[in-house]
This record gives structure tokens, C-alpha cells and sequence, in this order.
């Protein structure tokens, strides 16, 4: 799957927030200031381009929907890091995580207890 770049991938938040959208409905849910109607419009294009949205033309305008679904974009996502930045281990990238961050002793039995959850089912 071809990965999307920073600002490409805010807007396909939006669009996944959204579910079916217009480019004044996108461009609604920036920050100011907001990005013109042609940075946009450049991003949508690009977007399409790499297979993850289409659109349904109604009249002049175009209503923008998702092609891939949000959990299948971090799943891949987050697979492409573990083989990355972890040698396609989960091991080490839960080791990192449990390490590096910042978790309360409550977060990590809570951790804890999913994990154990996860054991039950296999």
C-alpha cells in the first residue's frame, strides 16, 4: 500500500471523520488559518491518485468518499513501522513502548489485563 504523506493524510482523517464529503466540508474542519481551496484540491487529487478516496459528481461539485477503511490504513501503517524501526518484532515494539512512554502503574495493569485477554483467546 503507498503510504501518504503528513498533509495528505490529515485531510484522509477528515475524510474518514466526514464519511462522505464536499471540499468545503474538509476544509471546514481545519484550523485557521485555513488551507486554500487549491491546496485542497491538489491533495484530493493526489489522494485519489494512490487509490484511497474516489468521488460521485453531483452536478459541479464532488462528494468525496473512502476507498480504504481508517482501520485498515493504521493496520498496514503500523506494520510498515514494525518492520522498520523494530525488525518485524512485536516483542521488541512492545518493549520499547512499555519503556519509553510515560504510563501510570494503572495504564500498565490495564495493559496488563488486555494482554491477558488477548492470551485467553489464542
Amino acid at each position: 500500500m503507498t503510504s501518504l504523506s503528513k498533509s495528505e493524510e490529515q485531510l484522509m482523517l477528515y475524510i474518514w471523520e466526514l464519511g462522505r464529503a464536499y471540499t468545503r466540508d474538509i476544509i471546514e474542519l481545519y484550523d485557521e488559518p485555513k488551507p486554500a481551496v487549491t491546496t485542497i484540491a491538489t491533495l484530493l487529487k493526489r489522494i485519489k491518485s494512490k487509490g484511497f478516496i474516489d468521488y460521485r459528481q453531483v452536478g459541479k461539485a464532488r462528494e468525496y468518499f473512502p476507498l480504504i477503511k481508517k482501520e485498515d490504513y493504521c493496520k498496514n501503517h503500523f506494520k510498515g513501522m514494525v518492520s522498520s524501526f523494530f525488525q518485524d518484532s512485536n516483542l521488541q515494539l512492545a518493549s520499547f513502548f512499555t519503556r519509553t512512554s510515560d504510563l501510570t502503574k494503572d495504564e500498565l495493569e490495564e495493559l496488563r489485563a488486555m494482554i491477558d485477554q488477548e492470551i485467553k483467546k489464542k
